[in-house]
């Protein structure tokens, strides 16, 4: 069984749902400190050809407080988001499909800020019909004293797994040969360079998903979810 693990993201990069399609089972975790300035609540997306930041703003609390403890800000403005996102793509082609689906996220009556971007997770995942069983970390009883590598392998041993796919930034992390003496098989997902028509040259790379599902359609997005090397 091929297993994933990744941090919750609100549309994160095309990469991350790459993993989540390679994977038999993904395991997201919720049990996890939230990262101020980090990635869980913002992304980038294209604004008059520029990359530029949305962000859903996190209420004050302890920085020391997992994901799944944090609640978004009661004053998020979401008509202002939504504004800015359709004056962004209003002319992209895939704009009458993605929209709604992005506002869905957006509108989600739910304060807690994991089982908020779980949410954009899970609808943007059955847009791309990825039907890769999901698992939230808190569910298997692993707890805070186990870290990194070793915590990694206790979810690897938890769930049977023989295979252990992670996206490339992991090389400097974890050791082949330690994961093998270990009975798991592991693996680096790395993206292709993936480039797309968006309104001009030149392209800007990296963005939010939000920024392929705008311009490319559905059937060619889904085989984007195949671009990738394993080593």
């Amino acid at each position: 069984m091929k297993l994933a693990i990744m941090q919750p993201y609100f549309w994160p990069y095309t990469g991350y749902f790459q993993l989540l399609h390679a994977a038999d089972v993904f395991v997201i975790y919720d049990n996890i400190q939230y990262t101020k300035k980090g990635w869980m609540n913002r992304n980038r997306y294209l604004c008059n050809g520029r990359d530029k930041y949305f962000t859903i703003p996190v209420a004050k609390d302890s920085d020391y407080l997992d994901v799944c403890e944090r609640k978004v800000a009661a004053d998020f403005d979401r008509r202002k988001l939504k504004r800015q996102i359709q004056a962004a793509y209003a002319k992209a082609p895939c704009f009458a499909a993605i929209f709604p689906l992005f506002c869905a996220c957006v509108d989600y009556a739910e304060e807690n800020l994991f089982r908020f971007i779980y949410y954009s997770v899970k609808k943007i995942a059955q847009y791309l019909e990825i039907d890769t069983k999901v698992i939230v970390s808190s569910e298997l009883g692993i707890g805070h004293e186990v870290r990194g590598k070793d915590k990694v392998l206790a979810i690897c041993r938890k769930l049977e797994a023989d295979t252990y796919i992670n996206p490339i930034g992991g090389t400097a992390l974890y050791d082949k040969q330690e994961f093998l003496d270990a009975g798991i098989g592991l693996y680096f997902l790395e993206m292709e360079n993936i480039t797309y028509r968006q309104f001009a040259d030149p392209f800007v790379s990296s963005l939010s998903i939000l920024d392929v599902l705008m311009f490319v359609p559905k059937e060619e997005a889904i085989g984007l979810l195949s671009c990738y090397r394993l080593s």
